[in-house]
């Protein structure tokens, strides 16, 4: 049996019409709504998998969503994605520390990293996180992760000289 479109309104012509000759919009768009504007000129679902590109079933399940929901059914579906992994508290948790000095939690270092927090949570709390997992919580959060340690200007670790030990010997001294 043959699939057919239903009639289009103006508008959905118009809109149709404008998105199949887009150079800006998504391409999985601009090929969806020139299946619909081909089916629309009455050519048949292997005509029209053969103009583009694409296989029947995809033509046939755009035009199938398209009689069932207008334009609106050309637009993709939302998707569930994978539960959540940690805990509400587990990613609390994680904020908090990110945001205590290292020093208050019995840390050697003035400043944190994502890796450093990742083996923080890990060993002390057994929250296993990766550095990006951290990276994309903070975020999340509206966080921002400064680097407070740098090669030039002022540490902040007043002690780093002290742990750093004396310099090279062939380093002269100033």
């Amino acid at each position: 049996m043959a699939l057919h479109i239903r009639p289009l309104t103006a508008e959905e012509q118009q809109r149709l019409t404008h998105l199949s000759q887009s150079r800006t919009a998504a391409v999985r768009d601009v090929e969806r709504a020139r299946i619909i504007v081909q089916a629309s000129c009455g050519h048949g679902v292997p005509a029209i998998a053969h103009a583009l590109g694409v296989c029947e079933p995809t033509v046939r399940l755009w035009i199938r969503r398209f009689n069932e929901r207008g334009l609106a059914g050309l637009a993709d579906a939302p998707h569930r994605g994978r539960p959540a992994t940690y805990t509400h508290e587990q990613v609390g948790l994680v904020v908090a520390t990110a945001l205590t000095d290292p020093q208050a939690l019995g840390q050697a270092f003035a400043c944190s990293t994502f890796a450093r927090l990742a083996v923080y949570m890990q060993e002390t709390h057994g929250v296993a996180m990766s550095r990006s997992r951290i990276h994309e919580v903070l975020q999340r959060e509206g966080l921002r992760w400064r680097t407070q340690e740098t090669w030039f200007g002022q540490r902040v670790d007043p002690d780093f000289a002290a742990k750093r030990g004396p310099s090279s010997a062939s380093t002269p001294t100033p």
